[in-house]
């Protein structure tokens, strides 16, 4: 069964390796999508694949790069997104 979540992470999460280390996991765990820094200082992400495969890396998000602090993560369902073919740091 796919799924297609939105996250949303607050914390110490920009200039830390975030979005590098985000798409390193979303890669091993075969999902697309995207990840970017928001002018907020909150990481954004879409996560598509595998529901099993989403859901870890919605935790994976919760603890994130080595250098980061999160301090909170929130997740919205989304439409899927069948077209997404990679993950990509979006910019």
């Amino acid at each position: 069964m796919k799924k297609s979540v939105r996250v949303i992470i607050r914390g110490k999460v920009q200039g830390v390796y975030f979005r590098a280390y985000t798409q390193q996991k979303a890669i091993e765990l075969n999902l697309t999508g995207w990840v970017k820094n928001n002018p907020d200082q909150t990481v954004e992400a879409l996560f598509y694949g595998n529901a099993d495969n989403v859901d870890e890396m919605v935790k994976w998000c919760y603890v994130g790069s080595p250098y980061s602090k999160v301090e909170k993560v929130d997740s919205y369902p989304q439409k899927e997104e069948p077209s997404l073919t990679t993950f990509s740091i979006a910019y």
